[in-house]
């Protein structure tokens, strides 16, 4: 029993190693949803805190079967943080807002979500489907954009068209009335 929980420590850390290596500068992350497959491409050059908090969620599975709970059209697409009976899933800890890194939220582009506070953003991540000026930093902290899509741009535009409404349970609105779910997400190999 020993050594199975050994060998499972060391499949955890070496999978998590694999992630934050420092030497795949921009990492691939297939996202496949029940809407079909959007490839990211991460920079971890101008938000290397983001880039690894989001692949230590992806490593540690932490995003597979979470749900899109809202979806703006021309505005955002957000998710990462709940599963379909809206239970919320563990938060790691807040990191630092990287929003002043000169990554802009322009259409296409995947960005921490956040509270009011600048440095609160945790697990929840959004796709901007539009050029959102207003999102980026300036006289107040911005929201950290940190990669883009290099696949799969029709498939975050069919998820911007789902019917959304007022959700009771949740007292939210733009809450999708059939689940759009994040299935899984896996960190692609390196390409040399």
């Amino acid at each position: 029993m020993f050594q199975f929980i050994i060998a499972s420590a060391l499949l955890i850390i070496s999978c998590f190693s694999y992630a934050v290596d420092p030497t795949n500068i921009y990492p691939k992350v297939k996202l496949i949803t029940s809407m079909g497959v959007i490839v990211v491409e991460l920079d971890r050059v101008k938000a290397p805190v983001t880039v690894d908090n989001f692949l230590e969620y992806v490593v540690k599975g932490e995003y597979n079967n979470t749900i899109f709970h809202r979806i703006i059209d021309d505005f955002i697409v957000q998710g990462g943080a709940y599963d379909a009976k809206f239970i919320a899933k563990d938060l790691g800890k807040n990191i630092i807002n990287e929003s002043g890194n000169g990554l802009k939220n322009e259409a296409g582009t995947i960005a921490m979500a956040k509270e009011n506070r600048p440095h609160t953003a945790n697990r929840q991540f959004f796709f901007n489907l539009a050029d959102n000026k207003t999102l980026d930093p300036g006289r107040k902290w911005g929201y950290a954009v940190f990669g883009a899509i290099v696949e799969g741009e029709e498939v975050l535009e069919a998820i911007a068209k789902v019917p959304t409404d007022y959700n009771e349970t949740m007292a939210w609105n733009d809450v999708p009335l059939k689940p759009v779910t994040l299935i899984k997400a896996i960190l692609l190999p390196a390409e040399d």
